[in-house]
């Protein structure tokens, strides 16, 4: 039998090739060796890019960027909560704050990435020498804990812990981790059959070193810009293990949400130097929450949730803005968020208007408008119909622009900037080794169309596609509603409806299945919720088993 070991911190690596570790004098009663562990000289770099929100935000501290005006420099903007008690702590602050203060505080001029997120280690990771301090000089406090820590620390700890040695026989085994990934079944994933892990491909894993790290980027400013950070990140890792003589040439990124399109215009510009993409719950043509979120305010209610989720999406609601008044401001100049909107490859149409009237005591509804018809960043720029994403009169509250015309340029300038990131950024890209995995799950549902419903006071007026969308907007009704004049005819109080389609809660199978025929494997994993798309167990297992496969690829 071996004798026992305590583990110390992990090794740092040296400038001149060498590694240095630090321990501490112990009493000669004390008799367990301490025990570093020598990683492999062949590094490659995980890097995970979080969604939308997903990135703490602080007012900008460079002086090139202009200042926030709710805020001091350095002081924190953004910073989603972690744990049920600092959410209920956080939807009440953010839900009495005014529309021109969440206009001032979340401005994408004027806010930076805020490195200081809470990182909540489990005592675990003493075991394994792994300390806060290492885990902030790889930028694990760029990004909310909640949604991505226990990927980072898990991905941490199995991808470089491939075999123990058994105490009692002395023979190599492979960890319980992977043991789990190789017994999952594929139908967990969404798929019938898997070509699984051997043990020789994790002798080709342990072969490598796997440093992880996160990047978080302003997700209110473009994807496009955001790539551009992801990219210089990149070459910092990778220069930074060169320097000290490690052989490293590529990362794998591992992205959620948002975070895929910035990984996806990144590796357009440096594919040579990334391995290989995995894509979690990325809306790849774009989500028809967004255009619920800008124009009606954020839901509050799902049929898919039980009381206590509706409960802790009301809460969510209050932070983000339950009203078009209190996200309008924010978003509709943001081109990152924008760039969230169903883009020209999404399935049109997608937003649907209908009546509902009482016939001979039934229920009729008749579907009449259907949007957009043409080319949708030409519907996000129309700014007068009543079913236009965004109004002008709740544009601008903390009045930054000269007036409503400025405003308005503003907006056009975005979706400006959006449809350039659409179209000719991204286009149709993919990484060479991009693996997917979405949701399709019928008990999380999402917005695949947005559908605008309204009650015929008449039973059983005449409404026509022409004199629907000629409709004049009268004002805005709880709920996200908007009352509409009908020429002829009495105003019609339009309520956007529930969601409608499969999905993650978020992102519809649509959007989420968009990639299939452009790479490598594509999964449809069902039974988690969006934002924790990353915490799902299956998905772990999945992630793990995708970064072995492309390790394989490595000489």
């Amino acid at each position: 039998m071996a004798d026992p070991t305590r583990p110390l911190p992990n090794l740092v690596p040296q400038p001149d090739g060498s590694w240095t570790g630090r321990t501490v004098l112990t009493p000669t009663a004390f008799t367990t060796r301490g025990r570093f562990t020598l990683p492999p000289s062949k590094v490659i770099p995980v890097i995970v890019v979080p969604g939308i929100m997903g990135s703490n935000l602080r007012a900008a501290t460079s002086p090139a960027k202009r200042a926030n005006k709710a805020l001091g420099p350095g002081e924190a903007a953004w910073r989603a909560p972690n744990g049920k008690f600092e959410g209920l702590k956080t939807a009440r602050k953010w839900k009495h704050l005014t529309p021109a203060t969440r206009q001032d505080l979340l401005h994408p001029d004027t806010v930076e990435v805020d490195d200081r997120g809470d990182i909540h280690l489990p005592l675990e990771a003493r075991s394994y020498g792994l300390s806060e301090a290492e885990v902030r000089e790889r930028d694990w406090g760029e990004v909310h804990w909640d949604s991505y820590g226990s990927l980072l620390y898990g991905l941490h700890v199995n991808l470089n812990h491939t075999f123990d040695m058994d105490p009692l026989d002395n023979v190599r085994t492979i960890c319980r981790h992977w043991k789990e990934v190789m017994a999952c079944d594929p139908a967990r994933w969404g798929v019938r059959n898997i070509d699984r892990i051997t043990e020789a491909e994790l002798e080709q894993h342990a072969r490598f070193h796997f440093p992880v790290y996160a990047c978080g980027y302003n997700w209110l400013a473009s994807c496009g810009d955001s790539a551009g950070l992801l990219r210089r990140k990149i070459e910092r890792v990778i220069a930074f293990w060169n320097e000290r003589r490690r052989e490293c040439g590529k990362v794998i990124l591992v992205t959620h949400s948002m975070g895929g399109l910035v990984a996806r215009a990144c590796a357009k510009q440096i594919p040579e130097q990334i391995l290989g993409v995995i894509h979690g719950v990325m809306p790849a043509l774009g989500a028809p929450a967004c255009y619920r979120r800008i124009a009606c305010g954020t839901e509050s209610w799902s049929p898919s949730n039980g009381v206590v989720a509706n409960k802790t999406a009301e809460a969510i609601a209050g932070i983000l803005g339950a009203t078009p008044a209190a996200t309008m401001p924010v978003m509709a100049t943001s081109p990152g968020a924008l760039e969230l909107l169903p883009n020209h490859l999404y399935p049109k149409p997608w937003i649907h208007v209908h009546t509902v009237s009482t016939i001979n005591h039934r229920e009729v509804m008749r579907d009449i408008v259907h949007l957009p018809s043409g080319d949708p960043y030409d519907f996000y720029r129309d700014m007068q119909s009543w079913y236009r994403l965004v109004d002008p009169l709740l544009l601008d509250p903390a009045h930054r622009y000269r007036d409503e015309e400025a405003g308005k340029e503003a907006v056009r300038q975005a979706i400006a900037r959006a449809e350039r990131f659409h179209r000719e950024i991204l286009g149709t890209y993919y990484h060479p080794n991009t693996h997917v995995f979405y949701g399709s799950d019928p008990a999380q549902l999402s917005f695949g169309a947005v559908h605008w419903v309204a009650r015929d006071p008449a039973n059983g007026a005449v409404y026509t596609e022409a004199n629907l969308r000629g409709g004049a907007m009268a004002g805005y009704a709880p709920g996200g509603g908007r009352r509409v004049r009908v020429e002829g005819h009495s105003s019609l109080l339009f309520v956007p409806a529930r969601q409608d389609a499969p999905g993650d809660g978020t992102v519809p199978h649509q959007s989420g299945s968009g990639p299939r025929a452009q790479v490598q494997q594509s999964f449809e994993v069902r039974g988690f919720d969006h934002q924790e798309a990353y915490k799902h167990e299956a998905v772990q297992l999945l992630t793990q088993h995708l970064i072995a496969k492309l390790v394989q690829k490595m000489p």
